[in-house]
C-alpha cells in the first residue's frame, strides 16, 4: 500500500511518539508500504513552528533530510494537487489538510489521518 501520511501522524512517526496509534505504526513499519510525505507537510510544519504551535515544534530541514534518509518518498504540490481542491465539500477549512485530501485522491495513494474532520472526505483515506 502507498500512504501518504498526514503532517501530525508524520511528525508522531519521524519522533517515535507513544502517541502515535499502534495500527498505524505497523503500517509505517510493514516494509511492503511505500511511505510518502508531501512538500505540503514541510510547508504546514515551518509556518506553524515558526507561530510556536507546541504540536509542530520540529525544525523541518531535519525533518525533511531524516523522512528521506528513513525512505520516505516526497511529493511535491503540483498544480494538479492545487486546482483539485476546489472540487473538494467544504468539509474542512484547513488548507494543508486540503491539499493533502487533493493529492491522496489525485496521486492514488491512501492518506493516513488522525483527523476525525479529514476522514469525512470520500476517497482512500484511512483513519487512525
Amino acid at each position: 500500500m502507498n500512504l501518504l501520511l498526514d503532517t501530525q501522524v508524520l511528525l508522531w512517526a519521524a519522533s517515535a511518539s507513544r502517541r502515535l496509534p499502534d495500527n498505524a505504526r505497523a503500517l509505517i513499519e510493514n516494509p511492503e508500504n511505500e511511505l510518502v510525505f508531501s512538500a505540503a507537510s514541510l510547508w504546514e510544519v515551518a509556518i506553524k513552528n515558526g507561530l510556536g504551535r507546541k504540536e509542530f515544534s520540529a525544525d523541518p530541514r531535519l525533518l525533511r533530510r531524516g523522512l528521506l534518509e528513513n525512505g520516505y518518498v516526497e511529493l511535491p504540490v503540483t498544480g494538479a494537487h492545487a486546482v483539485a481542491v476546489d472540487l473538494l465539500p467544504p468539509i474542512h477549512k484547513d488548507p494543508f489538510d486540503r491539499i493533502l485530501v487533493a493529492q491522496a485522491q489525485i496521486e492514488g495513494l491512501t492518506l493516513l489521518t488522525a483527523d476525525e474532520i479529514v476522514t469525512r472526505y470520500p476517497g482512500p483515506i484511512r483513519a487512525l
